[in-house]
């Protein structure tokens, strides 16, 4: 095994997973290490850990956020079997499957979390993580409050972020901030994924979608919508957002409105890597309207 791979072979066993012999490294995420631990049995869990950092209330938040998907949106989730300071465990998930059939579940199964899931005020009980960045998820009561002030200036003042971006375009992002209620449509809160891009969704045995690595809150449904949008969908989902679109009643202009939610994960990216994978190009291409005032 790696260094890394015995050190959370180590946390395992103080976590009282004794019986666990080998763990080998997983990939697909890209905050924390992770491996898929094996016991005598030939049963296996996932694990991960933050080896370089101390986020003491990540996993604690991170299962939180997999229960509440599971429970009141009815969303497949990995069981949370330990969530420590310093480790979180879970059952095994699937690959995903590239099949339409599996998409067009998930389109269904979205659609179900987030009309079933109405709330009266945007936000969530406790901050949570996305990444290893705070997410700050204080109750607002308008949503274009919230998305501005906890999902797109809250990015402003990060080192990263900050090198990125020339002072206009700090000055555009707070315009376009200062302009969302003619930019986008009111819409309810709903409880949303948080951090639904490609990788994040996988599959049950049955080959039922299933989420992980959520950065839960009460919020508009379209920036689960929107982050999916972000990565490049498959061939095989094709008609995942047309069939969504349709079961929600999204109105024909949601694709338009995608840049806007989308500068929530462009500005994450920025802040935490540094390759952006062209983050911060996209993001000012997005801003590039606000630059001058009207």
């Amino acid at each position: 095994m790696t260094e890394t791979t015995t050190e959370l072979l180590t946390r395992l066993h103080g976590a009282g997973l004794t019986d666990v012999t080998a763990v080998e490294p997983a990939t697909g995420g890209l905050a924390a290490t992770a491996g898929i631990a094996t016991r005598p049995d030939g049963s296996r869990v996932f694990v991960k850990a933050f080896l370089d950092h101390e986020l003491p209330d990540a996993f604690a938040t991170e299962a939180e956020g997999l229960v509440a998907l599971r429970e009141l949106g009815g969303v497949a989730t990995p069981e949370v079997l330990v969530a420590s300071p310093d480790l979180l465990v879970l059952s095994v998930l699937e690959p995903r499957p590239a099949t339409a059939a599996l998409w067009e579940r998930l389109a269904h199964e979205l659609a179900r979390l987030h009309t079933s899931t109405v709330h009266a005020r945007f936000g969530w009980h406790r901050d949570n993580w996305l990444g290893r960045r705070r997410q700050v998820n204080t109750w607002e009561d308008d949503g274009f409050t919230f998305f501005a002030r906890h999902r797109l200036l809250r990015w402003l003042g990060e080192p990263r972020v900050d090198a990125a971006l020339a002072p206009d375009d700090r000055a555009a992002l707070e315009r376009l901030c200062g302009r969302l209620p003619e930019l986008l449509p009111e819409r309810p809160a709903c409880l949303a994924h948080g951090d639904l891009w490609m990788a994040n969704v996988m599959a049950t045995p049955d080959e039922r979608p299933a989420l992980i690595d959520p950065a839960v809150s009460y919020t508009w449904a379209e920036v689960d919508l929107a982050h999916l949008w972000t990565t490049v969908p498959p061939p095989e989902a094709a008609s995942f957002f047309d069939l969504y679109a349709e079961l929600t009643g999204l109105d024909a202009g949601w694709r338009e409105r995608m840049p806007i939610l989308q500068l929530r994960q462009h500005l994450a990216v920025i802040a935490q890597f540094d390759d952006d994978w062209g983050a911060a190009g996209i993001v000012r291409e997005t801003l590039a309207p606000f630059r001058t005032r009207r």
